[in-house]
């Protein structure tokens, strides 16, 4: 009995399998314990072969913009930003519903919108009970968008009807590139259980639909915990690290919160740059004119780039002669660091 309760205080008994991750791809960069959970290598395995077969959309600004304002979707046809998104959720007045799907539904066949990387829809949640005919019309479209975006889900049911119902509309299309997906996660318990929804997307990801991304809805999030929004969001940290840490545990990008001053740009930039050294790869914006501020918080720097690809011509070197960590301007380089300089090659080529 002594024995027992040792081994509990003192943490003989043998601890959790730990793992690391690349935060940019979701491939295992360590796996420093036995019996690696079966589970979590089957996601990372899926998303390497989905990444060598895809390339993921840069997500670095997220415009929103109300589906039922014909007048400012067609704005979207002389912005340049990476992802803009036809609204039918928040951004729609429960009046405006139908309106903004069938507009929506419309302006996907008559726009053209070079400047926009990624031309997205956001649905309306499950929960509402308005998805359904969201959906519906959307898809009634000759020309889809290249993203679906699903709000506010808070359960793995949630993504199971999401994924039924989208894959009967796309099996009675023709063949096609696969439909992007980004959810969001707006509410404590979506919080919580983000880990298991994440896994649930990435089992439901096949050739037809590709779950790429989370989205933190900071305001519904203040919202369900009863929280007071603030301007330096001390608030959302646990939070929006908790989003950070998930998504990037199952390979997925994550967007950081909307600054809703669209006015005041110098302190939008200090928050664009607070979420991409948190790790975040993107930003939610409401006004174009926040567009270039985030787009560029979220880009490696042109000294930085350069600083990464000397790094690693150098790492390179030494490691052709057999050697480990090694000095680089004044600096003891080993691993993480490397892997810290790949990553910003990686996001300035995707970028690009």
């Amino acid at each position: 009995m002594f024995r027992m309760l040792l081994k509990r205080v003192i943490g003989l008994q043998r601890p959790p399998t730990v793992f690391h991750a690349h935060i940019s791809d979701g491939s295992i960069l360590d796996r420093s314990m036995p019996n690696v959970n079966v589970t979590y290598q089957r996601v990372c395995s899926f998303h390497r072969s989905q990444a060598r077969n895809m390339e993921t959309k840069p997500r670095r600004a997220m415009l929103y913009v109300p589906g039922s304002d014909e007048r400012k979707l067609k704005k979207l046809t002389d912005l340049e930003v990476d992802c803009a998104v036809m609204d039918c959720e928040d951004g729609v007045a429960v009046n405006k519903k139908v309106d903004a799907r069938n507009t929506i539904r419309s302006m996907l066949d008559r726009l053209s919108c070079p400047g926009v990387r990624d031309l997205a829809v956001r649905v309306n949640s499950v929960s509402s009970g308005l998805a359904d005919e969201d959906l519906m019309e959307i898809f009634k479209a000759e020309r889809l968008p290249s993203t679906v975006m699903l709000p506010k889900v808070e359960s793995k049911a949630e993504v199971q009807w999401f994924v039924k119902t989208v894959k009967s509309q796309l099996s009675k299309r023709s063949s096609q590139a696969p439909l992007r997906v980004v959810i969001f996660t707006e509410t404590a318990i979506g919080l919580l259980r983000l880990p298991d929804i994440l896994e649930e997307c990435q089992r439901a990801s096949d050739a037809t639909l590709v779950f790429e991304g989370v989205v933190f809805g900071s305001d519904d999030f203040c919202a369900s915990i009863g929280a007071t929004r603030t301007a330096d969001a001390h608030e959302l940290l646990y939070a929006r690290q908790k989003v950070v840490a998930t998504a990037k545990a199952f390979g997925m990008q994550a967007i950081d919160l909307v600054y809703i001053d669209f006015k005041d740009s110098v302190g939008l930039e200090e928050q664009s740059l607070q979420g991409a050294r948190m790790g975040f790869t993107g930003k939610q914006v409401i006004h174009p004119n926040q567009i270039p501020i985030v787009q560029t918080a979220f880009s490696p720097s042109e000294e930085r780039i350069k600083w990464a690809q000397e790094l690693i011509s150098a790492f390179e070197q030494h490691q052709a002669t057999g050697k480990g960590a090694f000095d680089f301007k004044g600096s003891m380089i080993d691993m993480p660091t490397v892997l810290q300089a790949r990553n910003i090659l990686k996001l300035a080529e995707v970028n690009s």
